[in-house]
């Protein structure tokens, strides 16, 4: 087992961090440099083993090419980063960054450390948490718990407080965004709603300041700015400080020498951003923060006035124009008492905490961030699993073979809130063999999945009859792209109606299949010369649903569809045959 000791790691994209218990408090802990926060950045050099941390960003302008940012937003995805000869995966990134920050803790508290509770955004995927076990492991962690990130913060924020309350969580980091709702007391910390932006934060803003600054370079010069990689970072790095400086000052002026040079001279960058200005560049990414806390909101069944604590957290949310809008959507002031960079360090290190018996024990109900559930015949996805069920969860739901005679049966696993499949986070597929050959429909499946405290997904199917299993751990199976994984949610809300009615169409025409077929085989028993009119009406009834589900309008499939259905139902009651049945189970 080690030693006793454990620490919380916030593995952030712009800076990571540590935290540990010392007397029974959470404590961070300083790197080598004697800072407090290690920039989650990775140079591969030429010379010796790769840089981390400070050292690799020190150099980055310098090594553009081969120097890694924000690694954290490829975590689950099939990216991989090009050194040399040699490729790197996110995990591998990450675990560099993971061993420099475990390195330094070990020097620091002058003993071994090799287990780690580590923190995610909260709207990461059963992928992406993953991806973080895994690059513990590479940096030689047992990582004991994966905790969200809000979670964390509101640890930080509750553990001695005793009165019940509900706090939001605002939690803005270099390139996530998540808002988390507690209600916390006597011990207990119940997540109610998580939301956020998978693809939101410092970054974002800093590169549209970045952007402004080469419009003012290409206005000053007549040309535009340099595509030399340096060059880059240092505007990087400079929009970076502007943007910090405005979150205090009403303005900051730029200044980036010797760009470029020619026979003319050199050329440089200098400009003046004012906070008014810095606003009205990113007033767009200011206003997609607020979807998310509505949305939270709506899930949590609250309203504003029933939030007593708004706390904040990430380094992004210093910014001035972050902390007004947390006023302005939820009216009232911030928490001010927490340093935003290191409260979800700090959490981390009391559950690290709780989980070896080193501070008191609370009671942790986090929630699943995002619904699951499998594909379904017609290209849907049907939810097993809500978004926002506490955690451990598990769901399970019974499904029929599409054709006859069909004897396996493909799972494919999903995740996030959209009606198509196509349109959701593909978590895994396998196959299901074995089930015995029989008419369609007439095979049961039983497909359930589980998602861990870690949010941590396993998926099993069972064919009812004879017992046939299959049980998986979900593995990743195709690269998430910047496309797929950006505001599940809000793409979600915004596609509500139209993805309300694709599933309509489909369900329709799945329906109408089902009764087709029901009604074919109906026909069987009614060969005598007593049921030839009804024979003829059903014929045709059959065709007109044919008709119109090739025609894809899905109120005339649904019309001729309860047509045909009442000509069963009434042959059914004519003769007192299996036609009922059999028309019921068209439905």
């Amino acid at each position: 087992m080690g030693t006793a000791r454990a620490i919380g790691i916030d593995l952030g994209t712009s800076y990571s961090l540590a935290a540990t218990i010392e007397d029974g408090r959470p404590k961070i802990i300083p790197n080598r440099e004697g800072q407090r926060l290690t920039p989650s950045v990775v140079a591969f050099t030429r010379e010796g083993g790769p840089l981390v941390g400070q050292a690799a960003k020190r150099q980055a302008a310098a090594n553009p090419d081969s120097t890694v940012f924000s690694i954290k937003r490829f975590m689950g995805s099939n990216f991989k980063v090009k050194a040399g000869t040699k490729e790197y995966s996110p995990q591998e990134v990450s675990a560099l960054i993971l061993r420099k920050v475990k390195a330094d803790a070990e020097d620091y508290l002058g003993e071994r450390i090799d287990r780690a509770v580590i923190t995610v955004p909260a709207y990461f995927n059963d992928r992406q948490r993953q991806a973080t076990k895994e690059a513990g492991l590479l940096a030689g962690l047992d990582v004991m718990r994966i905790i969200n990130e809000p979670t964390a913060a509101a640890l930080a924020y509750g553990l001695d407080r005793e009165d019940v309350h509900t706090i939001l969580v605002w939690d803005l980091g270099g390139g996530t965004f998540d808002v988390s709702i507690l209600e916390l007391g006597e011990g207990i910390f119940e997540v109610r709603a998580v939301s956020g932006d998978s693809w939101l934060g410092g970054d974002d803003f800093d590169a549209r300041v970045a952007a402004h600054l080469e419009e003012e370079y290409k206005r000053a010069h007549g040309k535009d700015f340099p595509t030399d990689g340096g060059a880059k970072q240092r505007l990087r790095e400079a929009a970076e400080k502007a943007k910090i400086l405005l979150s205090w000052a009403p303005s900051a002026p730029v200044r980036v020498p010797f760009i470029e040079a020619d026979g003319r001279g050199s050329r440089h960058l200098e400009a003046e951003l004012t906070r008014d200005g810095f606003e009205a560049l990113t007033a767009d990414l200011l206003q997609r923060m607020a979807g998310p806390t509505t949305q939270a909101l709506k899930d949590a069944g609250m309203a504003p006035a029933h939030i007593d604590r708004v706390i904040l957290a990430g380094g992004a949310t210093r910014m001035s124009c972050v902390r007004r809008l947390a006023r302005e959507l939820l009216a009232k002031e911030p928490y001010r008492y927490l340093n935003p960079d290191e409260v979800v360090a700090l959490g981390a290190a009391i559950q690290a905490g709780m989980l070896l018996g080193l501070v008191r024990k609370a009671i942790l109900l986090d929630v699943l961030p995002l619904s699951l559930g499998v594909e379904t015949r017609g290209g849907l996805m049907a939810r097993l699993i809500p978004r926002n069920t506490p955690l451990p969860a598990a769901g399970a739901r019974i499904f029929t073979t599409a054709a006859d005679f069909q004897t396996s049966m493909d799972i494919h696993v999903l995740q996030g809130e959209r009606e198509l499949a196509v349109d959701n986070i593909s978590l895994g597929q396998f196959r299901l063999h074995g089930i015995p050959p029989a008419a369609r429909g007439s095979a049961k499946v039983e497909v359930a999945l589980n998602a861990d405290v870690d949010g941590v997904i396993q998926v099993s199917a069972k064919e009812l009859s004879t017992e046939s299993a299959v049980e998986t751990r979900m593995v990743s199976c195709k690269s998430l792209d910047r496309h797929e994984i950006v505001g599940l949610t809000r793409e979600a809300q915004g596609s509500a109606e139209q993805d309300r009615e694709l599933r309509e169409r489909v369900q329709a025409a799945i329906e109408a299949d089902n009764l087709i077929a029901a009604a074919e085989q109906a026909l069987e028993g009614l060969s005598s010369p007593e049921t030839e009119g009804q024979v003829r009406q059903i014929v045709t009834a059959i065709w007109q649903v044919k008709a119109a589900l090739a025609s894809g309008v899905s109120r005339e499939t649904r019309r001729r569809s309860a047509e045909l259905r009442r000509l069963l139902q009434a042959a059914s009651e004519d003769r007192s045959t299996l036609v009922g049945q059999l028309a019921n189970g068209g439905q």
